[in-house]
């Protein structure tokens, strides 16, 4: 009786290691959570939901789930206490990452298994485009003459946006307010209504309303212009350095929890390359004027942590003490 029990029980643990095995060979068997730490209608947001269709032809069907807050953070924590099954992903960017390299959360670059760079975006200085303003020296004169009341929205605290308006200050030799947001579409929103004199956002999410002249952007925190936008300035065309401490710069990445398996990072790293790489998706990017490449993997590791490094020497110089 011993011995048919312990061969029963080995019959069962062979079938359950052979369910187990399927299971991972066969992932995904389920939708996967794509957690957007952003609002709805973002830049981020935005490209996770043109990646979606692409990554079903790989395999891959993602639902999309925005869990805003805390620059970022509340989202990604929820992505880094995830099990490490591949079921639940999210999108990082340099503003949490920005975050994490100051030490203002609780999360480090080592909760997450990096998959792929989806975007590098510049950023742009926009103003209502029924302000009074029309250029960036309009702009920074309206700083000047008006020293700690100028209003800068921006989609979180301590990130690149407000890195650069900060920057936008240094230019006038004054003090501003910052307005953090939870997404750069409450930026736009509040800019809209003229709540805000001004916001530091993405082309991506603002291309919209440029085009239908309700906004106007000023000034492009980049060394060159935009191809999409070849008449708005650089800082750097009107003799304002905003990198003075050394380049930064803002992207979106696909990240899973720590630990996941090998066979399923592969498949993920496999679908969202091929996604990104779409010619259909490269074509979306230039109409929204953000920058594709083909970084996965562990280059992705390497470069998130070299982008940390920028970020929180940059931060330190710019943020004051607390």
């Amino acid at each position: 009786m011993i011995k048919r029990a312990a061969i029963a029980v080995a019959c069962v643990v062979a079938a359950l290691q052979t369910t187990a095995g399927f299971a991972q060979s066969g992932f995904p068997q389920r939708d996967i959570t794509f957690i957007v730490p952003w609002n709805a209608g973002g830049s981020n947001d935005v490209a996770a939901r043109a990646l979606d269709p692409l990554l079903r032809e790989h395999g891959i069907k993602v639902v999309i789930e925005n869990v805003v807050g805390a620059t970022g953070t509340i989202g990604m924590r929820r992505v880094a206490s995830a099990a490490p099954d591949g079921y639940t992903i999210g999108m990082g960017t340099s503003s949490t990452l920005a975050l994490i390299a100051q030490g203002k959360t609780p999360l480090k670059n080592t909760d997450f298994t990096h998959l792929a760079r989806v975007s590098t975006d510049p950023l742009m200085l926009l103003v209502p485009s029924n302000a009074p303003q029309k250029s960036l020296e309009d702009f920074i004169g309206y700083m000047k003459q008006n020293p700690d009341k100028v209003t800068i929205g921006t989609p979180g605290n301590y990130n690149l946006n407000h890195i650069f308006a900060s920057m936008t200050a240094r230019a006038a030799g004054v003090n501003f307010v910052n307005v953090p947001y939870t997404g750069g579409s409450k930026v736009v929103a509040d800019l809209l209504g003229q709540h805000v004199d001004s916001g530091v956002l993405k082309p991506s999410e603002t291309l919209g309303q440029i085009q239908e002249n309700l906004l106007k952007p000023l000034g492009v925190f980049a060394n060159e212009r935009l191809e999409m936008f070849p008449d708005v300035p650089t800082f750097k065309d009107k003799g304002f350095d905003v990198f003075p401490y050394g380049p930064v710069v803002q992207m979106a990445y696909v990240v899973a929890p720590a630990n996941l398996p090998a066979d399923i990072r592969t498949k993920l790293i496999s679908a969202f390359r091929a996604a990104i790489q779409d010619p259909r998706f490269k074509e979306f990017a230039a109409k929204n004027a953000f920058l594709v490449d083909d970084l996965t993997g562990d280059a992705l590791t390497k470069e998130v942590d070299d982008v940390a490094v920028a970020l929180g020497t940059v931060a330190e110089k710019v943020f004051p003490k607390e």
